[in-house]
């Protein structure tokens, strides 16, 4: 593994990190090798990826000096946020510019930025169809990370900005699975009426992530994105009638009624959805799934991805 490049992996214990590591990791190549950087290094997660090969490091995301001590000797950085463990787009911001900061102060060659479109780009605060959020946003998980593309540009970072799909793998660990009526029969909840979703097993971000570190430094400066399939609720509703072996009615959730779920985030991820379906051409038009699959060829389509994880869904 000598002059191998390291790639220091945030969040690798996570669906889109540790995709990245297994994928390094399960290269013969030893062109890269993979530096896990985690919060919890004791945890089960973080030993495992011990145990594979990877070399594990604690970094806290909110301190400067962890990030250039984890950045530094590497060649690469994928970097990825969570906002779902804290909600605040404004903290998200903070980390980013810090990762960009880092990256630049150790001398990063490559950063791929798992990073989504900045819906006020499209639909101004002062845009009534959708609801404004926080004063200031319309989609926070979205609009925060598109925000903070300009930290890369800024600080002169070789980045790639990679825009992502939604997680098929929110079927098992969003709760967004099929759910069973008082009659029995089962519903599959989605709120995108007849318009396609753009989707991708969580696996293949990370595949296709290791795709773009391999072309070197063909992406850099490129903004792309990446999906596994576009298929539309009733479809998804199909695929899950044939897997499971019973009907799956398809619901069309209507957008104000998603936003008054009783779950945190239900408001945000409503008007993601609204965006999704009202720029419907856009959001597709920005994912390419040839270009995906020449990032990585063993790219799952929905009926595939379900096959291998339908055990994983619980009927709720």
């Amino acid at each position: 593994m000598a002059g191998s490049k390291i790639v220091a992996v945030l969040g690798a214990t996570g669906a889109q990190g540790g995709g990245l590591v297994k994928a390094i990791l399960e290269d013969s190549s030893g062109e890269f090798k993979v530096r896990a950087l985690t919060r919890d290094i004791n945890s089960d997660k973080s030993k495992a990826l011990l145990e594979m090969g990877a070399e594990v490091v604690s970094v806290d995301i909110d301190d400067h000096d962890s990030l250039v001590s984890a950045f530094s000797g590497a060649y690469g950085v994928y970097a990825v946020t969570f906002f779902w463990e804290h909600f605040s787009p404004e903290k998200e911001k903070a980390q980013v510019e810090s990762i960009a900061k880092a990256a630049k102060e150790t001398g990063i060659e490559h950063v791929v930025w798992s990073t989504l479109e900045d819906t006020r780009n499209w639909v101004p605060l002062e845009d009534s169809s959708m609801p404004t959020l926080n004063e200031k946003y319309k989609v926070p998980h979205f609009d925060g990370k598109g925000e903070s593309d300009k930290y890369f540009t800024e600080n002169g970072v070789p980045t790639t900005f990679l825009l992502t799909s939604f997680y098929w793998d929110n079927l098992i660990y969003f709760g967004m699975g099929p759910k069973k009526g008082e009659d029995g029969s089962l519903t599959f909840a989605l709120p995108m009426e007849d318009k396609p979703l753009p989707g991708i097993a969580a696996e293949d971000i990370g595949k296709c992530a290791y795709g773009i570190f391999k072309k070197g430094n063909e992406l850099i400066g490129k903004r792309v994105g990446i999906v596994g399939e576009n298929i539309t609720g009733q479809a998804m509703a199909d695929a899950l009638s044939k897997s499971f072996g019973e009907p799956v009615n398809y619901f069309a959730v209507p957008f104000d009624m998603y936003r008054g779920f009783d779950f945190p985030g239900a408001e945000d991820l409503g008007n993601m959805f609204q965006f999704k379906h009202d720029y419907n051409d856009d959001f597709i038009g920005a994912r390419s799934i040839e270009f995906s699959k020449s990032l990585n060829p063993t790219l799952l389509n929905f009926e595939e991805w379900l096959n291998k994880y339908k055990d994983k869904i619980s009927i709720q």
